[in-house]
């Protein structure tokens, strides 16, 4: 018989974050397409059902996934006391930024699903960026 070694996905520090910028990325991600498959299923209700037209629904409710990831990993960092207040109102600041960039480039060309859905991945991955690296430095230049 074969030993296996199994370690546990997505890794966790001793205070309960995500570890590795690769781990909060790929839960935020993952929870992002989660969260896009739903709206897209919903969306395909709706339109054989006649009741809108596909690709009307903004794509920033897959959002709700990667947003409750964010509000765990807020109150796993208490610890770093008043920086996490500082590094999420950043994250947002830049996220929503860079997602409503993506929204202003895409909206004119796709329907409000595809072009929500850009905005929410921009801001899902620019928030994980500044989130992770920000937390971190501002956690290890103060103690």
């Amino acid at each position: 018989m074969t030993e296996t070694k199994s370690e546990r996905r997505p890794r966790r520090d001793p205070t309960g974050r995500l570890a590795t910028i690769g781990d909060l990325l790929g839960t935020a991600l993952a929870g992002l397409v989660i969260g896009a498959v739903l709206l897209l299923a919903f969306e395909a209700i709706l339109s054989l059902t006649r009741v809108s037209e596909f690709g009307g629904t903004s794509g920033w409710l897959a959002l709700i996934l990667p947003l409750w990831l964010f509000t765990e990993e807020f109150r796993a960092a208490r610890e770093s006391g008043p920086y996490r207040v500082v590094v999420a109102v950043l994250g947002a600041g830049f996220g929503l930024a860079v997602g409503m960039s993506l929204v202003g480039v895409a909206a004119p060309v796709f329907p409000a699903l595809v072009s929500g859905l850009a905005g929410a991945a921009g801001l899902t991955v620019v928030y994980c960026l500044v989130w992770f690296y920000g937390l971190r430095w501002l956690s290890h230049r103060a103690g």
